[in-house]
């Protein structure tokens, strides 16, 4: 197939743009910055249609990864590129006649603030979901799931906190602030969370892509399916980078008014950069989230092939290897720009 990727340098992206290249497919990859990636690719912002249009020519199908990903910014900014963004991208699906839309999601779009413990994919609520990025991006997939039709097959997959080497999102962050000694646990630490090893997650969207056509117009949750304590998962990927376990404990009600001080703080700033704590990362620490991946894995015909031992030890070797400038036995430089 010719494929549109966009948001491609992402690294969901990434190994997404290689496992269709490798498979044969013919492959545009649509981002605002060079990647690097080894097929054409192409320059723009999908909230501009007259480029998104430029990079559709030709395309029979389209995963549309591109997203604003930030916990501070106004609601404009995230609305611009994950709604208006989203709808240009099913404009232009349209208009050259793609028969197949991979809408990335969240599983955020459905999160309330409860804890999620064997849950499905619930619908997705802009008026319940918790900051801009959740509100933006739950109005974008139920834009994307209402364009389903006989001409244009959408589905929306949730990947739920995608990591793997070279992640600087979820991976450098922990590290750097293990490393600086900022790093501590919300509440018990006992919560379990699903997560998604990044080749699993890259796996799922590809398989999404080839049913689009039986499983158009549903939403997906897609993860390992091996819920982990919160705890485990931070100490796991602070080990891979030979740092010692995290101890620090703070309560979720501290950590909770810290984030909300925090975002008031960086937003009077006009600060891009994260804040070291959030409302919604510290109801997400210190609640469940794990998924009923039945109903995915069936409706894919996928499963993961990595499971996190082996995830975690790939990113293990990743490290020793000077990943991030660092290596696995703590000399760790890591991504500094991505925090505060």
């Amino acid at each position: 197939m010719r494929v549109l990727v966009t948001g491609a340098s992402s690294l969901l992206g990434r190994h997404v743009v290689e496992r269709l290249h490798e498979r044969g497919d013919d492959v545009t990859a649509f981002q605002r910055r060079p990647g690097g990636l080894g097929v054409r690719e192409v320059l723009g912002d999908v909230a501009n249609l007259e480029q998104v249009m430029e990079a559709f020519s030709g395309a029979e199908s389209v995963i549309h990864l591109a997203a604003r990903v930030s916990a501070v910014g106004h609601s404009e900014q995230f609305a611009d590129t994950n709604i208006h963004g989203t709808e240009n991208v099913i404009r232009a699906a349209r208009a050259c006649g793609a028969g197949r839309l991979v809408h990335v999601s969240s599983p955020s779009v459905a999160h309330t603030g409860v804890s999620l413990s064997g849950a499905g994919a619930g619908p997705a609520d802009p008026a319940k979901a918790i900051g801009h990025y959740s509100q933006s991006k739950a109005a974008a997939e139920i834009l994307a799931l209402a364009a389903n039709s006989e001409d244009l097959s959408v589905v929306a997959i949730r990947p739920h906190l995608v990591w793997g080497p070279g992640d600087r999102q979820l991976v450098g962050r922990i590290v750097d602030r293990a490393r600086a000694g900022r790093l501590a646990v919300v509440g018990s630490g006992c919560a379990l969370v699903d997560t998604t090893f990044v080749d699993n997650a890259a796996d799922a969207l590809v398989s999404a892509l080839d049913h689009a056509p039986e499983v158009g117009g549903r939403a997906l949750v897609v993860s390992n399916g091996q819920p982990r304590p919160v705890r485990e998962m931070l100490n796991e990927i602070v080990a891979a980078a030979g740092l010692d376990p995290v101890t620090r404990m703070v309560p979720f009600h501290l950590a909770r008014t810290v984030g909300f001080v925090l975002e008031q703080v960086w937003q009077r700033l006009g600060r891009e950069s994260d804040p070291p704590m959030t409302v919604f990362l510290a109801e997400q620490l210190s609640t469940a989230h794990w998924f009923d991946q039945r109903e995915t894995r069936w409706a894919l015909d996928w499963e993961p092939k990595v499971s996190l031992d082996e995830g975690f030890a790939r990113l293990r070797a990743w490290f020793d290897r000077g990943g991030f400038e660092g290596t696995g036995s703590g000399r760790y430089r890591g991504p500094s720009q991505a925090l505060p």
